[in-house]
């Protein structure tokens, strides 16, 4: 009994030690995901594409030899389980090299706390507010663990609102244009709200009053009646494509004519299959070269990540699906570097993401756009693509096909370089 004893306790330190090796043997990462909240229109493909970019990268050796522990939790777009989760990933016993992150109301909420515990969080948000790292422009709280691909949603507004002033111009419309604010009185469609004014009344437009609807679908018909009522010429939709959605269909119905400038999380190909015709014309931009199937180096890989969740390569992945590979990929090369340099730790990390100028992941050749992050400065990129969607028929059927047709189709409108003002740092 005593020798079976001791073989057991024997046994069992072995397993725990094996156990303790494993971990040690991994990387921790954190992943926000909103696959069940106001915003999971937009962050179930986003989400996928982080798992199966992160998976995929275990796939093919890790990290360092080292696999990713990736725990994706749906948090259905809640800040206080954001905040309970952030308590789990930032506890000493277990706390994460990294977090792939998600809305603005919740980053923000936790951008303090990553900069205590020296965590970097890699968002879904582009509020510009967690672009000054060091808070010198005054503008915004320090965020030096804040990071995102893509440029911020004042960026892209700013960049759709110089668009809009020469579309004014070549269409030789008299008087001032009319320039609208639409979202929900939420951090996100607010984000680049102040800085999207500022910008309009400067290139001319007259600005009306903000216009305030749902993140959730709705009957926005009040909205678009104060729409046509107001004479708005061009309209910025602030919320994710579900309640834009609404929104369009709506106006079509009213017969409101406006052209509609949807943000990144704004449009996609299945929101322009939803809203059929009512998207038809819709500017936003696009934070990737190509879209899925564009002809790219990168999209091999792209299609290679999409067959982890999708073995038979039929699933059509929309925008927010290849801007989150690259996302993740950025995350994956500044891990990279952390591990040849010390190790893992949220400030290796950090350091990771500024090794680089012009900065696009291996593989990901012509898909993803040249990055710089700096010490002073995480705006990764000035340059916005602005795309225009086109509907030339019935939307019914499957996604594939109608791309395939080219029944709905993303058309490229214009490249906007903006001035790296430091100004505008932070706002």
């Amino acid at each position: 009994m005593k020798m079976k004893a001791l073989l057991s306790t024997a046994s069992l330190a072995i397993a725990i030690a094996a156990f303790s090796a494993t971990a040690q043997a991994q990387i921790a990462i954190g992943h926000l995901a909103d696959y069940s909240g106001g915003t999971s229109d937009v962050g179930t493909p986003y989400g996928q594409a982080v798992a199966d970019t992160f998976a995929w990268v275990n796939k093919n050796g890790g990290v360092g030899g080292k696999q990713l522990n990736v725990d994706t939790n749906d948090y259905g777009y809640q800040v206080p389980k954001a905040i309970a989760l952030y308590k789990k990933w930032s506890a000493p016993d277990s706390k994460v090299a990294a977090i792939m992150g998600w809305g603005t109301a919740d980053t923000e909420a936790l951008t303090g706390f990553l900069a205590q515990d020296k965590i970097p969080d890699l968002s879904g948000s582009y509020a510009a507010a967690l672009t000054d790292p060091e808070g010198t422009s005054g503008k915004a709280k320090p965020a030096p663990y804040n990071f995102f691909y893509g440029p911020s949603y004042s960026d892209s507004l700013r960049a759709m609102l110089i668009w809009a002033a020469e579309d004014w111009k070549a269409k030789g419309k008299p008087g001032k244009p009319k320039f609208v604010h639409m979202g929900a009185n939420h951090p996100y469609p607010n984000a680049p709200k102040a800085a999207g004014e500022a910008m309009a009344q400067e290139l001319g437009f007259e600005v009306l009053p903000p216009l305030v609807f749902a993140l959730a679908p709705g009957d926005y018909s009040a909205q678009c009646l104060s729409l046509k009522s107001s004479g708005a010429n061009y309209a910025y939709l602030g919320n994710t494509a579900a309640s834009n959605i609404s929104v369009m269909k709506a106006c079509k119905t009213a017969g409101v004519d406006i052209q509609f400038m949807g943000n990144v999380w704004g449009m996609d190909e299945n929101a322009a299959k939803t809203a059929g015709d009512a998207a038809d014309g819709v500017i936003f931009p696009l934070r990737t070269a190509v879209s899925w199937g564009g002809d790219a180096p990168g999209m091999k890989t792209v299609m290679e990540i999409s067959k982890m969740s999708d073995p038979t390569g039929k699933v059509y992945r929309p925008v927010h699906y290849v801007a989150a590979v690259c996302s993740a990929l950025y995350m994956k090369e500044a891990l990279d570097w952390a591990t040849k340099n010390g190790g893992a730790t949220g400030d290796n990390v950090v350091k990771g993401f500024y090794q680089k100028k012009d900065w696009v992941p291996a593989g990901m050749e012509g898909v993803c756009a040249p990055s710089t992050w700096t010490d002073k400065d995480h705006r990764g990129t000035l340059k916005v693509e602005l795309y225009r969607t086109k509907i030339s028929g019935a939307t019914d059927g499957d996604l594939n096909d109608l791309m395939a047709k080219g029944t709905i189709k993303l058309e490229k409108v214009k490249t906007v370089e903006l001035p790296r003002k430091p100004e505008l740092l932070g706002w």
